[in-house]
């Protein structure tokens, strides 16, 4: 566990205080703790992703085959200490994502992910020259009214607002409608 001191405990790496997210402490086997940013990082750029060494006593943690280095045991210890609950942060390609859930199930909220790019993938892992870079183009994007839109559709607080202005309205053409045709039927009768 990290050493206190009288301050935030801190990976000894970056040197950023421990929290739930994406310097949530991590546990080698040597018992060393790391963030799990810092941990990411040094899996990406190790040539053997599944042997990581202790960046402070150069002792190896064996990950099993494909288990990304998220899968390591938290120091709960330490987010006990700062009085925080743990977060389930997933490591996809080169990015750490965090999804966070809404803590009212009732309350109509999608989750929101959180995402920390790692960089670039190097160009040599990537299997072209170093020197060299891509020639294709991105594909044009939609526009951004059309995005938007969409975006817009996809909230379900959106949704269930655009769902009762259409019934708001649809009752009040009705009544407009129904008292219209009843005045034209009363004045057309006497």
């Amino acid at each position: 566990m990290a050493e206190l001191q009288g301050r935030e405990p801190e990976c000894p790496v970056c040197w950023n205080p421990f929290n739930n997210t994406f310097h949530t402490p991590k546990v080698l086997d040597c018992c060393h703790s790391f963030c799990v940013e810092c941990l990411a990082h040094l899996s990406l750029v190790t040539p053997a992703r599944r042997r990581l060494l202790c960046p402070l006593c150069r002792q190896p943690t064996v990950l099993a085959s494909g288990q990304p280095v998220t899968d390591l045991p938290t120091d709960t210890a330490v987010l006990t200490l700062l009085r925080l609950e743990p977060h389930h942060v997933i490591l996809e390609g080169r990015q750490l994502c965090l999804k966070d859930q809404p803590k009212n199930r009732y309350f109509l909220r999608q989750p929101r992910v959180y995402t920390l790019d790692l960089g670039p993938e190097p160009a040599s892992q990537a299997g072209l020259p170093q020197d060299t870079a891509p020639t294709s183009r991105p594909a044009p994007s939609p526009s951004p009214s059309r995005s938007s839109l969409r975006q817009c559709f996809r909230n379900p607080q959106f949704r269930i607002f655009a769902y009762l202005m259409a019934v708001v309205l649809s009752v009040t053409l009705l009544l407009i409608f129904s008292i219209f045709w009843t005045k034209q039927f009363l004045w057309g009768v006497g």
